[in-house]
């Protein structure tokens, strides 16, 4: 096996990225303390050409010095916007007929490999570090969805357990 050089990837120009067709999915970040990880999943965004960022609440936004740090460039090609309450984005989001889901450990929740294809485009909640995504969203969403795990600490990262997400979804576009 030969690894392979940066200018053997393929890698997109931003002007390719914005003009290449995105998977339905809008990620909203609600409440997220660290810069670090809104960078980390500028850049799984980018990776898996999701359509959408929505930063809300105290969540950083570029170009603060540690999104841009982690995200290597993503928010240049991430289409994404701030809008400051989680309730008024999912309100506008179900107005263009998305489907809502907050990634959150609930009773009944969707486990992440059950998921199917909808046929609407989707909106994944990711939230706060400590808290997790508010109960009040939770309560405005179609579900949860749960990331099963099966040590001692059932908690990820919020930008590892993004970067599963996305990668599940983008498989299921990908089909």
């Amino acid at each position: 096996m030969q690894k392979l050089r940066n200018e053997e990837l393929g890698r997109k120009t931003i002007e390719d990225y914005k003009q290449s067709q995105k998977i339905p999915v809008t990620v909203i970040l609600e409440n997220v303390r660290s810069a670090l990880n809104v960078g980390s999943v500028f850049r799984s965004a980018d990776s898996f050409l999701i359509e959408k960022i929505i930063l809300t609440g105290f969540t950083a936004t570029p170009p603060h010095k540690e999104v841009l740090k982690t995200a290597l460039g993503a928010t240049e090609s991430v289409d994404w916007e701030y809008i400051p309450e989680s309730h008024s984005v999912i309100k506008l989001l179900r107005d263009k007929n998305y489907s809502v889901y907050a990634i959150e450990q609930v009773v009944n929740s969707l486990k992440l490999n059950n998921i199917k294809l909808n046929i609407n485009p989707v909106a994944i909640i990711f939230g706060n570090e400590v808290g997790g995504v508010s109960q009040e969203t939770i309560n405005l969403c179609d579900g949860c969805i749960e990331v099963e795990q099966f040590g001692t600490k059932h908690s990820l990262n919020i930008s590892v357990c993004a970067g599963i997400v996305l990668y599940h979804f983008s498989g299921l576009y990908r089909k």
